[in-house]
């Protein structure tokens, strides 16, 4: 019998709820154009809104992660699309004649943050469980590839809808396509491939074979908080992370406005061009994913997680230098959005080792990255606009390179083999 591929459905969908999360996180950095001057708000303060959306986030990526852990990410993340879908929504009833406008929407977007927290620890708690260690790197640049998408199709998107209905019309319709998934997503996932009535034999057996300790019974087994706090290689994962994230939310949240006001493009072909960074980071996303599995099998996991993230960064780190020296917008444009791309091909690895260490925990330890990342993210939003208006835009990009550097000699000092749920196994089995 054929081997069914459910497993490749269920990592589709993600890749769109990821897609999605971005759209709502994002759109405030389009719909700003329009909501500075309505508000009397200028770029710092807006860094302070994008902050307030990150602090959130961050803050609620371990929360996130055990919520995911203990009740499964089909739930988990069904309550997180209509969380987020509501705040969404929230936002628009603000106008500027209320008491405290500014804290209002600072205080909105905070917990339109703690709603999307859910979001990528329970992805990676679905990879633990569905995905084997052999696909792990495809699959999650299939996901994280949403990131891009979602951003890049948030600015043509939104300034559509910003330009002919209003910005606050533009968050309705990003709110009702998270209401639409979240009832999909509920109705065709499931937590383990057991569960699922369309899953065979075939493709069951060949997911328990590649698994490194994600099961149905994760929710029961107890995080061993101790071991994961001070893991090295989980620590190094963590701030090699942070490192990606300072330099990816650079693209994310500032972009748009760094070609409109830093560069002196016009609003439409800014919402164009902003695309090509958010482009190159779903081909790196997918293509990194796809090299990093390869690597692996051919060499060692060394070589396809660590090294090969190392130099991607590495490269990184040179092409945002060249490209915010570069006098041409369109030069400087085209070279950034490579350093894009080369940045998101390291994605991936980030997170097949956070599954890999984890097992039953990968939602746990994939929250506590991603909290660092989203540490460097809240960090971005305000010092980004700070570079800007003090020392000049470039020096955000050389910021953004140097931690790039430190990422790629942090990812030389992981260990890919560490198992967290092994030491826990040794210790039962003493």
């Amino acid at each position: 019998m054929t081997r069914t591929k459910v497993r490749v459905t269920l990592t589709v969908f993600i890749f769109i709820l990821a897609a999605i999360s971005y759209l709502d996180r994002t759109n405030i950095s389009i719909a700003g154009v329009q909501l500075m001057p309505e508000f009397g708000i200028g770029q710092q303060e807006l860094g302070y809104i994008l902050s307030a959306f990150l602090a959130g986030y961050g803050l609620f990526q371990i929360p996130g992660g055990w919520l995911a852990k203990r009740f499964g990410p089909r739930k988990v993340l069904t309550g997180g699309l209509l969380w987020w879908g509501f705040w969404t929504c929230a936002i628009t009833v603000i106008h500027p004649s209320m008491a405290g406008a500014f804290w209002m929407i600072i205080l909105v977007r905070f917990l339109l943050g703690v709603g999307e927290s859910v979001m990528y620890p329970s992805s990676n708690q679905f990879t633990s469980t569905w995905i084997p260690t052999q696909e792990r790197g495809k699959a999650n640049g299939l996901i994280f590839a949403g990131t891009g998408t979602g951003a890049a199709l948030t600015a043509p998107f939104i300034t559509w809808l910003m330009v002919t209905y209003g910005w606050r019309e533009s968050f309705w319709a990003s709110a009702a396509i998270g209401i639409a998934a979240a009832l999909i997503w509920y109705w065709y996932g499931r937590d383990t491939p057991e569960e699922h009535p369309a899953v065979n034999a075939e493709e069951a057996a060949y997911i328990k074979a590649g698994l490194t300790g994600g099961s149905k019974e994760a929710g029961e087994i107890p995080v061993p908080w101790g071991r994961l706090l001070t893991s090295k290689d989980v620590l190094l994962n963590a701030f090699a992370y942070f490192a990606f994230c300072w330099v990816a939310f650079i693209f994310l949240t500032w972009f748009f406005l760094y070609l409109a006001q830093a560069r002196g493009v016009d609003l439409k072909s800014s919402a164009v061009m902003s695309m090509l960074p958010m482009g190159m980071m779903v081909v790196g996303s997918i293509a990194g994913g796809a090299i990093s599995d390869w690597m692996s099998r051919k060499w060692n996991m060394r070589a396809g997680r660590c090294t090969f993230s190392a130099v991607t960064l590495a490269l990184t780190a040179i092409l945002l230098v060249v490209g915010a020296r570069a006098a041409d917008p369109l030069v400087a444009t085209v070279v950034l959005a490579g350093g894009a791309g080369m940045l998101y091909l390291s994605q991936s690895a980030y997170w097949a080792l956070a599954a890999d260490f984890g097992g039953p925990h990968a939602g746990v330890v994939s929250g506590l990255v991603n909290m660092t990342g989203m540490v460097a993210a809240t960090l971005t939003a305000s010092i980004t606009p700070w570079l800007g208006i003090h020392w000049g835009w470039e020096w955000a990009f050389y910021v953004g390179g140097a931690l790039a550097l430190a990422g790629a000699i942090a990812w030389l000092l992981v260990d890919p083999a560490h198992r967290i749920h092994h030491e826990e196994q040794a210790q039962v089995e003493g």
